[in-house]
Parts: C-alpha cells; sequence; structure tokens
C-alpha cells in the first residue's frame, strides 16, 4: 500500500472514530436524559469536533506535502485558523 492509499484511509479511520465517538454520546445523552448532564456531554463533545479538524488536517498535509509549496500549506493553516476566530463567540 502506498504513502498516498495510507494518508486517505487514517484520514477515514479519524473521521469514522468521530462519528461513533458522536453516536455514542447521543445514546449516553438518551440514557442521562436530564438536560444538566447533556449540557455537559455536549460540552466534552465541543472538543472533540475541532480536535478532529486538525488532526485530519495535519494527516492531510503530511500526506500532501511533497506536491503543495509552503505558501500552500500556511494558507491552510490559516484557513483553519480563521475558522476557529470565526466560531468563537
Amino acid at each position: 500500500m502506498d504513502f498516498e492509499s495510507r494518508t486517505i484511509r487514517v484520514m477515514a479511520a479519524l473521521r469514522f472514530l468521530s462519528s461513533a465517538v458522536e453516536c455514542a454520546a447521543a445514546v449516553y445523552i438518551l440514557r442521562l436524559f436530564r438536560i444538566e448532564d447533556a449540557l455537559r456531554v455536549n460540552a466534552v463533545l465541543g472538543l472533540v469536533g475541532p480536535t478532529v479538524l486538525i488532526l485530519v488536517t495535519l494527516v492531510g498535509l503530511v500526506g500532501a506535502a511533497e506536491r503543495l509549496s509552503v505558501e500552500r500549506i500556511v494558507l491552510v493553516f490559516v484557513a483553519v485558523l480563521l475558522i476557529f476566530l470565526a466560531t468563537r463567540r
């Protein structure tokens, strides 16, 4: 298996893992069945999404680094940073 195939598989696996955590949290919220507890679980999930975004982006950049210029890699990092800044309250 070549490097690009492994990179794609790791990116997909991280996304599958993220969705499994989200689904498990939804089931857990239904089991708890209290608003306060659901909000706590949701707060933890608020950390999962950005973490997965950063990890998948990093894996993708490492996989594409040989084909991307330094300027484009910097632009991707700036774009991710802007997403975080734009979604802050």
